[in-house]
This record gives C-alpha cells, structure tokens and sequence, in this order.
C-alpha cells in the first residue's frame, strides 16, 4: 500500500513510498484512511522519527475489520484517528483507545482536522474552571488556537486571541474571541483597551520565544501559563527578577500528554455534531499535493488545520 514515510533527506520532510499492509493485533482495528490531518511540530521535527517509518498521528476514515477481541467499534463504523502511529496511510492498525467514532453529520476530514490539536486544546483548558476568567491564547491563527478560542468561549471564559498579523485575525471573532490583537504591548492599561481586562488568568502558549515572557509580565495571581508549542524557533530568556512576586503563586507548565485520546475525541465530536465546534481547515486538497501543503504551514500561509484527501 501506499503511504507518506519519513524523509530526513533535503527533498522534504516526507516522501510516498510503499509499504508493507498493517497487520493489526488482537485488540486494534484497521482503518481505511479517507483523510489525514498534518501538524506544524510533527513535520517540523522529523528527525524525531525513524526515516522510512510510516509518518502521521491524525486521519479519519471507516473500520474495514473490528478488532479480534471485540473491543472499540465494529466494521463499517466512521471513526477519526487521534495521536495514533503511522496514520499517515491508506490503512492502519489503531487500539480503540485511539479512535473516536464520528457522529451523522459530522464531515469525516473535519474529524481528520481534531486529533494533536483539538485535544490538546481540550486537556490545557480543562485544567481549571474558565466561566468569567481571562483567557489568552497565542498563535491563534493555528489549529491548536483555533479550536482553543472556541472552546474557551464555551466555557464562558473572555477570550483574547493574538495572532501574528492583521491577516491571520480574520474569523476569530466568529469564533468567540472578545478581542483579537497582534501585540500584547496593545494592552496599555490594567483593564486593557476593550475593557475584557489586561491580566489573564490562563494562557495557552503555541508560539515559545519573547513571548512567553511578554504572557508573564500579563499574568495574573495564581494563574498559569501552558507551554503547548514552540513555533518561533526563538529562546525565552527572562529578565533578573522577572519570575519573583508576592501574593497567589503564578506558574508556567509544560505539555507533554499522550495519554489515549478516544475520551476527548468523543467529545469533540459531539460538539460538532452538536455545531457547537467547527473545523478550522485552512487549506484542503489530495495527498499528492503534501510537498505544498507542507511548505504552506512552514511558510505560515495555512490559518487553521491542512487536511489532505487520501486519493
């Protein structure tokens, strides 16, 4: 079968090859893959990964065989593959701990899209109760912060969305974001120009760099900062005395969960059956074309998720 493979070669991070057809064990279901769903970190840090292994952790498509202990879904049923190995394929062999089974309704290459970021968007917000609170959320344009805006305004927190540039603010007020901004430097008092406030109980950081320092300097008591992405490539370095205070402790914690995702993949899904969650795919088209969708996302041209078609 064909697959996309990892490539540490100049050419790109991946390349087509073929591939040997999965062998599922007794308690994984093969998938017939429809759709993937790339991620910027993934194909970012390729050198993680054996070259030549299949590639990919999020896809969709429908069980052609139901695992042999009777576990998870049965044949025929329309799942999403969420944080799974070599997704990247026209088949896989998935743990039901990995699968999500799309609701009626629910388009399967937006189920493609949830995966890495829609539950990870999930798990930092659940940390703490949003109704009424400050939320910032960084790189906002990408999947991770797309689905991070909607989600925090259902959970009524006052959402601030900073993105890049004026281009890459379109759509997220739609989404529930009270306020969008390319600068936290924009927030030029202690209840901040649009009156939401100027101190953020929780932030959800996609971007690393100056940035996180620029979110402390914004933080306010007993809040937290959640470190889920380094797109910037840049150093966070803090200035002397940066990280004393007094009054309720602030902290900065890291992210690192692959814990099985079925449970979040469940609910997410739900949302969008419920049209409460959409998927932000920025840019679609077939699995042939990966080299320029891959050089869109590095380019930062793609707002929201790329979902390619397996054809």
């Amino acid at each position: 079968m064909r697959a996309l493979v990892v490539s540490h070669g100049e050419a790109g991070p991946v390349r087509f090859a073929d591939v040997d057809e999965p062998v599922p064990s007794t308690g994984e279901a093969l998938v017939e893959v429809r759709h993937i769903g790339l991620n910027f970190g993934e194909l970012n840090y390729v050198s993680q990964w054996p070259a030549g292994s299949v590639h990919g952790h999020d896809a969709a498509g429908v069980v052609v065989r139901a695992a042999a202990d009777g576990s998870g879904p049965p044949e025929g049923t329309r799942v999403a593959v969420g944080m799974a190995a070599h997704a990247w394929a026209e088949r896989v062999a998935v743990a039901p701990a990995s699968l999500g089974t799309v609701p009626e309704g629910v388009d399967l290459a937006d189920a493609a899209a949830l995966g890495i970021a829609g539950v990870t968007a999930l798990r930092v917000l659940r940390k703490r109760s949003l109704l009424a609170r400050d939320v910032l959320i960084t790189g906002a344009s990408g999947g991770v912060g797309h689905f991070a805006v909607q989600l925090a305004a259902l959970a009524g927190a006052r959402v601030t969305a900073l993105v890049g540039s004026p281009e890459r603010a379109a759509g997220l007020r739609e989404l529930g974001a009270d306020r969008v901004l390319t600068d936290l430097g924009d927030l030029t008092g202690p209840t901040g120009p649009a009156g939401t406030g100027g101190r953020f109980d929780l932030v959800l950081d996609t971007v690393g760099g100056p940035l996180v320092v620029q979110a402390w300097s914004r933080l306010a008591e007993g809040g937290t900062i959640h470190l889920v992405g380094h797109s910037s490539g840049q150093e966070t370095t803090f200035p002397s005395g940066a990280l004393f205070g007094f009054g309720e402790p602030r902290s900065i914690a890291t992210y690192g969960d692959m814990t099985p995702t079925s449970g979040e993949l469940t609910d997410l899904l739900g949302l969008m059956a419920a049209g409460r969650l959409s998927a932000p795919i920025g840019l679609r088209g077939g699995w042939q074309d990966v080299d320029d969708a891959v050089r869109a996302l590095f380019a930062r041209k793609v707002h929201g998720k790329a979902v390619l078609d397996v054809v």
